[in-house]
């Protein structure tokens, strides 16, 4: 089941089945990607309780070993729709007997969507339910399509950093993240859209304060922009070697297991932690031109 809203300018379009986004219209144009299986058959999923790849697919927590597939469980649940307005929807996500066996916490997860003049905000609200401190990673992965006319290709779009300033970047040694490798990514500039640049896999970079990431091309007027405050991380992608015509801008709250993970829960790098009945809020947005 979907769900729709809208205003004057926009309609989006969100799956009950991980309170994923699967359409953004407006100007006559599709802004997400529609999931063709053969490149990518996913929109725009959310990962939780994980963002990235665990080594061997599992994790350990005081001393007992659950299995984990990459991001986590939360993109492939059924949320419930909680509210449902013009312009807003609420989806819901709670721990079961189903996800404790892979993840021992206790937890509500709220995502709200609300359309406002050009663009779609997006909102978490993470919630200790249980008795103890719960661990947690959350990202989001929203997929553009690119081009977003006919009459032009890939390579004709760049993505634009706001501010224009140079910024950590975590490169990746297959799926994992090497912290002792980290480099200056040269995002004091725009960066030119090209297969070969996802060749690695993700660009990963260490973000803070506000951030925006603009996919956008000198020979056309329409654009997308994902805007932020204060998330850690940002990771952006296309499989590489194929002519996938999306790419991801993907804000982070967390990111794979390093090389170097003993894959103890308790020392993973980049997660959240909440006390009992804690809460963890957060948003960006999505605007489009």
């Amino acid at each position: 089941m979907s769900v729709t809203i809208s205003n004057d300018f926009l309609e989006a379009t969100i799956d009950e089945r991980g309170a994923e986004l699967t359409s953004l219209r407006a100007n006559d144009i599709e802004y997400i990607w529609q999931a063709d299986p053969k490149y990518w058959g996913r929109h725009a999923p959310f990962l939780f309780p994980f963002v990235g790849r665990l080594k061997n697919d599992e994790y350990t927590y005081k001393e007992k070993t659950y299995p984990m597939g990459q991001h986590g469980f939360a993109r492939d649940k059924d949320f419930k729709v909680v509210e449902h307005a013009q312009d807003k929807a609420i989806f819901l996500l709670e721990s079961d007997e189903d996800t404790r066996k892979i993840y021992p916490f206790d937890f509500s997860l709220r995502i709200s969507y609300e359309v406002w003049g050009e663009g779609i905000r997006i909102r978490f609200n993470v919630e200790n339910t249980g008795t103890e401190e719960m661990i947690f990673a959350l990202g989001g992965h929203p997929a553009f399509n690119i081009p977003l006319t006919e009459d032009l290709s890939f390579d004709d779009y760049f993505i634009a950093f706001s501010p224009q300033k140079s910024r950590v970047k975590i490169p990746l040694e297959g799926p994992f993240t090497n912290l002792d490798q980290k480099t200056i990514g040269q995002t004091n500039t725009n960066i030119q859209l090209s297969r070969e640049l996802f060749k690695e896999d993700a660009l990963i970079y260490e973000t803070r304060g506000l951030n925006a990431y603009t996919l956008g091309s000198e020979e056309s007027s329409h654009s997308v922009t994902v805007a932020y405050n204060n998330i850690p991380y940002v990771g952006l992608w296309s499989p590489y070697p194929s002519d996938a015509p999306f790419v991801c801008i993907e804000p982070w709250w967390g990111f794979a297991d390093t090389v170097d993970s003993t894959g103890r829960l308790e020392d993973k790098e980049g997660m959240n932690r909440l006390v009992p009945n804690g809460e963890f809020n957060t948003e960006f947005s999505i605007t489009v031109s």
